[in-house]
């Protein structure tokens, strides 16, 4: 089982590892052909990481968008398809 996240995991390259760790196959999975070959993050003014566009060159694949409850970990994944 994965770990929740913690405040000393706050730097932006540890969380986005630990979010990878915590994605299934099914929230990244793509259609046949399909490969992720740029992605784009927004931020919450806490550091926290809001969302993860990915893209195939300019098409945009998916949206992912987190929740994070007020203690700091992780909430909720949710995805969005363009």
């Amino acid at each position: 089982m994965a770990e929740p996240y913690m405040e000393s995991d706050s730097t932006p390259h540890k969380q986005l590892q630990k979010i990878r760790s915590l994605l299934s196959a099914d929230l990244m999975r793509l259609e046949p052909g399909q490969k992720i070959t740029k992605q784009e993050f927004t931020w919450n003014p806490d550091g926290t990481i809001a969302t993860l566009k990915a893209y195939d060159g300019e098409e945009l694949l998916f949206t992912l968008s987190f929740t994070w409850n007020a203690d700091g970990t992780l909430k909720e994944v949710s995805r969005s398809d363009a």
